[in-house]
């Protein structure tokens, strides 16, 4: 099932054509990477199909209705989560009580603050975060927890209001090799066992190729190529454009 089809969105800033004629689909349960070098346009893709741009031209659809244009708010409750670089997180709050505002928010019910939020849906929370094994955790602050905890406590967020897309802007910057691997394989069983798409940009090669179903790389404002991790890391124009001669992934060696 297409989930995601972008159709020829196009986006300028003044004299400069940030993104031009960008077509690309996502399957339900997919991962869908969007890379490139800096400058290609990523962030601007990204922020049309998410609302915070709006296409000069061309087409967002989800699940075959058009929300081209939609605020970011009115996408959201289309079903449409988000990730940002920086984990958005209340680091006074503890872990479930993070959750628990999620989901108050998914209920429109974010003017009901304490007490009564304090037992809103606590079960909810706590499956929730077992999803992303933070269950655990679920009482310590999110100020007492690690980077990579925090990208957890964040993801669980992001679900409360069961997605049928989640977008993820950078999701593993600033962790560590092994977490980044981590969260993205985590985010992949999710996706899977939901039927959610995930559209995310990545700058991490590692996370990319051993973690996405496709690639979608993007070169000045434009779509150079598409398709499998194995069929970018061998096309030609990709090594040519941003991989150099060659991609070397963070766990393998250059050759002598």
């Amino acid at each position: 099932m297409t989930l995601l089809q972008v159709d020829a969105i196009s986006k300028a800033f003044g004299g400069v054509q940030a993104v031009q004629n960008m077509s690309f689909s996502l399957q339900a349960g997919e991962l869908l990477a969007l890379i490139g070098p800096n400058g290609a346009g990523k962030s601007t893709t990204f922020n049309m199909v998410g609302g915070q741009l709006v296409p000069d031209s061309g087409r967002v659809l989800l699940a075959g209705q058009d929300i081209t244009g939609l605020a970011p708010r009115a996408i959201w409750r289309r079903g449409v989560g988000r990730t940002f670089q920086i984990a958005q997180t209340f680091a006074s709050l503890t872990v479930v009580e993070n959750v628990q505002l999620a989901l108050l928010s998914a209920d429109r019910r974010i003017f009901a603050w304490w007490p009564r939020a304090a037992g809103h849906r606590r079960g909810d929370a706590l499956a929730l975060l077992a999803q992303v094994d933070m269950q655990a955790q679920a009482e310590r602050p999110c100020s007492a927890l690690a980077y990579g905890d925090v990208k957890r406590v964040e993801l669980a967020m992001a679900l409360a209001h069961d997605p049928r897309l989640l977008l993820m802007d950078e999701p593993t910057a600033g962790m560590a090799p092994g977490e980044r691997v981590a969260l993205m394989q985590l985010t992949r069983r999710i996706a899977r066992e939901r039927s959610m798409g995930v559209l995310f940009t990545e700058h991490s090669m590692d996370v990319v190729f051993g973690q996405a179903d496709r690639v979608a790389v993007l070169v000045r404002g434009q779509l150079l190529a598409q398709g499998t991790p194995q069929q970018m890391r061998d096309d030609p124009r990709v090594q040519q454009a941003y991989l150099g001669t060659g991609l070397v992934l963070e766990n393998e060696t250059t050759p002598p």
